[in-house]
């Protein structure tokens, strides 16, 4: 499995703005960046599209992403999410105010987007992958997934504060190889983290804690403006399974 963390700067750096996962070439988690990755050509492999919430820098590309892959060949891609993010998705997003109401052209004309309520903690398959959600804490409704391709299995735990459900379903999950989690604060804003429901670096380290499964961990998500402050407080914690993911890296999950 292929996992690729896309770039939301140009030319891309080790910055994080935007969030959007890449799954072999078919698949996103989120879509932050979507929209702004490579080519069309690029853009119209990703066939499936699951959102983790509704805020801006994981859904904001995606009317982009939609304009520039539709066609009317009525070959579209679908987007997976619970149904409080996809009320947000149609009544905030493709609204026809904001960007053109996809979702009502598509019943119109050729589809050029379709929608696809998931449940937290039922299964979908696609593209010989599994993608399960678990509901995460945070301000609001959000999931994290996990994403099984029947060898090797990771989880992306983006936007959280402390939660159960996530580490319950990898800990239920044998093959789990690789843990994508976020830490978006320093700790001088731990104030802020605790209000926003966010992961400092000590709370980082706390919800490690409840991994009882041995996986390599990613941190991601940090805060651009508060980088250097969160690294020094990671190689704090001296831990040699973490490793801060860069935008553009693509990672190996064997």
């Amino acid at each position: 499995m292929k996992v690729t963390l896309l770039p939301s700067e140009a030319p891309a750096g080790p910055r994080q703005y935007l969030t959007t996962f890449l799954v072999g070439d078919s698949v996103a988690i989120d879509a932050g960046s979507l929209g702004y990755f490579g080519s069309p050509a690029d853009q119209a492999r990703v066939r499936h599209v699951f959102l983790t919430h509704a805020h801006i820098d994981h859904l904001g590309s995606l009317p982009i992403f939609l304009e520039n892959v539709s066609d009317d060949t009525d070959d579209c891609p679908i987007v997976y999410a619970t149904d409080a993010v996809l009320e947000v998705v149609q009544r905030d997003l493709l609204n026809d105010r904001l960007f053109p109401d996809f979702v009502r052209l598509s019943i119109d004309g050729p589809a050029l987007v379709r929608m696809r309520a998931i449940q937290p903690g039922q299964p979908t398959k696609v593209d010989g992958l599994t993608i399960t959600a678990a509901e995460l804490n945070h301000v609001v409704p959000t999931v994290g997934y996990v994403v099984d391709d029947g060898r090797s299995a990771i989880a992306i735990v983006t936007d959280t504060a402390e939660s159960d459900a996530i580490w319950d379903l990898c800990n239920r999950t044998p093959n789990l190889k690789a843990v994508f989690l976020e830490v978006t604060f320093p700790e001088s804003m731990a104030w802020l983290a605790e209000i926003s429901k966010h992961l400092t670096p000590k709370s980082f380290a706390t919800e490690l804690r409840k991994l009882q499964r041995s996986a390599q961990i990613y941190a991601i998500h940090l805060k651009a403006r508060f980088r250097d402050e969160i690294l020094k407080e990671l190689a704090a914690l001296r831990r040699s399974d973490v490793t801060v993911l860069e935008p553009g890296r693509a990672i190996e999950i064997p």
